[in-house]
């Protein structure tokens, strides 16, 4: 009898942690403090937005993007596709090269986080120059900005709508 009870409890066990294993393998289990290190890596493309729009680092400001991203508020139709906001930033940069940024500081107003995307809404202003010899110009403007978890945890933008 103490055989089969003994047997009976290691392959329940090993059965469980088979089976656990198995489960967290597929992402079928919850991570513990998923929504704190989500938060934290949210912060850092905060932080990486704020670096890249103030030093108009063509890569950096790219390396923001998801791969299947959306920009809308930019003149003409929606900007679809890393490709495309790239092309776009391109394009910009080269009709004005002495562009400036002196100040861009957003103000995160809310975000929500659930299932590997995040929705936040932004109010800030933004300074910049045109070019050397132009005045500087203030905006000020409200985005929705949806984030999406990439592969290892990082976050990027896949679509960002101005107003």
């Amino acid at each position: 009898m103490r055989r089969t009870s003994l047997a009976t409890i290691l392959l329940f066990v090993a059965g469980f942690g088979i089976g656990y294993f198995a489960r967290s393998a597929t992402g079928r289990l919850p991570r513990k403090n998923t929504h704190a290190a989500d938060l934290a890596a949210i912060e850092k493309l905060h932080r990486a937005d704020i670096e890249a729009t103030l030093t108009q680092d063509p890569s950096a400001l790219i390396n923001l993007w998801s791969d299947d991203c959306v920009k809308l508020g930019v003149p003409g139709p929606a900007v679809v596709g890393k490709k495309a906001i790239q092309e776009v930033y391109g394009k910009f940069r080269a009709a004005y090269p002495d562009f400036k940024v002196l100040k861009y500081a957003p103000e995160i107003q809310d975000i929500k986080v659930a299932d590997g995307w995040a929705i936040e809404t932004t109010y800030g202003e933004s300074t910049y120059k045109m070019s050397a010899n132009d005045n500087p110009v203030t905006v000020q403007g409200k985005a929705m900005r949806v984030l999406k978890r990439q592969n290892g945890g990082s976050w990027k933008f896949a679509l960002v709508g101005l107003k």
